[in-house]
C-alpha cells in the first residue's frame, strides 16, 4: 500500500501497523507475510523517509561496506543475492538502501512512505495513528522507529556559549572538512573511534570519555553475543532504560586501533566540567582551546509518538516482556523491535519475528499454515 493520503479524520483500518521500515520493521513485516496477513487488510508498514533504507541512508560517505561492523542479512533474502554487484569499496548509504529496495520489492510489502506518525492514542479496542498524511487505524502495533532521528548531546554547563562548530554523529559527512581545527571527539563508542580514526588522519584531535574504556581482546565470538544481549535484556525486563551493547561488550581491538594507537591518536582524558567560547574546562581548572566539538554521544529510542499511551516507568524505561523481550507490558498489543536488546541489526532480525508471532496470538490471528 503506498499510501496516498486519507482525507482528513478518515482512518484506512489494519489488524496490525509496522511504524519504521528499517532492518527491524522490514522483518517483522516479513514475518507477518510469512504467517498469513497480507499489506492492507492485513497489515501496513509505515515509514517516514523518502526512500528506503532506514538509518543506512543517512550514514557517512567513508563509512562502506568494507569499513561497517556488518550488514546482516534479512530473512528469506541474503545480502549478496539481493546486490551482488556491491563490493567492498561501495557505500553502506548506497548499498544498504538498494537491498532494502530489492527486499521490498521481493515480499511486495507496500511500504507506504513519506508519512510521519505524530500520535498514538488508543480509540477503544484500537490504536489511531495520525500521520502527516492520514489516519490509520489498528489493533496492534510493531514499533520499529529506532533512534536514528533522536541524537543525545548531554547538557554541559556552557554549551551553548561555545563559538565553535558543534555537530553531533548524526550530522557528520567527511573528515577533509575540519582540516587545520582542532577537534575533541566526545564518546566512547564504536562511531567515537571510527570518526577519530578519520579525524585524526588530517588533524589535530582530542579524544574525551566520560568512563575508562573497556577494550576487548580476540573474537567476538555468538556466545559473548548471547552474554551481551543479556545483560541488555534483563535491564529491559526490569523496567529500566536500556543501555548500549558496546557498554557490555566493550571495544574491540583490530588492526585499525592498533595503528591509531601507534599514532597517539587513543589518548583518552576524561569528561570535562564545563564548554567555554573557546573550548573547554576540567574541575581542575585546566582548559583546552578546540574549535569543533563532535558528540559522539550515541541516540535515544525514538518513542515520542507513543507517549499517549503511557508506556514509560517513572525512571523513563518500559518494561518489556514476551520470548524476546519485545512486547510491553503495560500494552500487550504493542511490541518494540530495535529497542534494548534487539537494537543490534541480527538482534533486529530475531525481534522481528518474536513480535510478529507473538501479537497475532495475542490479537487472535490464526497464522496460515
Amino acid at each position: 500500500m503506498r499510501a496516498s493520503p486519507a482525507p482528513a479524520g478518515v482512518a484506512i483500518k489494519t489488524e496490525i501497523a509496522v511504524i519504521g521500515a528499517g532492518q527491524a520493521g522490514l522483518s517483522a513485516a516479513y514475518h507477518l507475510r510469512r504467517l498469513g496477513l497480507a499489506p492492507g487488510r492485513g497489515f501496513i508498514v509505515i515509514d517516514e523517509n523518502q526512500k528506503t533504507g532506514g538509518a543506512w541512508q543517512y550514514r557517512w560517505p567513508s563509512l562502506t561496506l568494507s569499513t561497517v561492523n556488518r550488514i546482516h542479512d534479512l530473512p528469506g533474502l541474503g545480502f549478496a543475492e539481493a546486490v551482488p554487484d556491491a563490493g567492498a569499496s561501495v557505500e553502506a548509504a548506497v548499498a544498504v538502501p538498494a537491498y532494502f529496495a530489492a527486499y521490498e520489492a521481493a515480499f511486495d510489502l507496500q511500504v507506504a512512505r513519506p508519512l510521519k506518525v505524530a500520535l498514538v492514542t488508543r480509540r477503544g479496542d484500537r490504536f489511531r495513528i495520525e500521520t502527516d498524511r492520514g489516519v490509520f487505524s489498528a489493533r496492534g502495533l510493531i514499533n520499529a522507529t529506532g533512534t536514528w532521528t533522536s541524537p543525545f548531546i548531554p547538557d554541559v554547563p556552557g554549551r551553548e556559549s561555545f563559538r565553535g562548530r558543534q555537530l553531533h554523529t548524526h550530522d557528520y559527512k567527511t573528515a577533509a572538512e575540519f582540516a587545520g581545527q582542532h577537534v575533541l571527539i566526545v564518546g566512547g563508542g564504536i562511531s567515537a573511534i571510527q570518526l577519530l580514526d578519520e579525524i585524526s588522519q588530517v588533524t589535530r584531535t582530542t579524544w574525551v570519555t566520560r568512563r575508562e574504556p573497556q577494550w576487548r581482546t580476540g573474537p567476538f565470538d555468538p556466545e559473548a553475543g548471547r552474554a551481551a544481549v543479556k545483560l541488555v535484556e534483563e535491564r529491559v525486563r526490569a523496567g529500566l532504560p536500556p543501555r548500549s551493547v558496546v557498554s557490555v561488550t566493550g571495544l574491540p581491538v583490530n588492526e585499525r586501533t592498533e595503528a591509531m594507537r601507534h599514532r597517539g591518536v587513543l589518548v583518552r582524558q576524561p569528561m570535562f566540567d564545563e564548554i567555554t567560547p573557546n573550548g573547554v574546562r576540567w574541575a581542575d581548572g585546566t582548559t583546552l582551546h578546540v574549535d569543533a566539538i563532535v558528540w559522539c554521544t550515541g541516540f535515544r529510542s525514538s518513542l515520542d509518538h507513543l507517549a499517549p499511551l503511557l508506556l514509560r516507568e517513572p525512571g523513563g524505561g518500559i518494561t518489556m516482556t514476551g520470548r524476546l523481550a519485545t512486547q510491553v507490558a503495560k500494552e500487550p498489543r504493542v511490541h518494540l523491535v530495535g529497542y534494548g536488546p534487539s537494537a543490534s541489526t541480527i538482534g533486529a532480525n530475531r525481534a522481528g519475528s518474536a513480535a510478529a508471532s507473538e501479537l497475532m496470538h495475542t490479537l487472535g490471528l490464526v497464522a496460515s499454515a
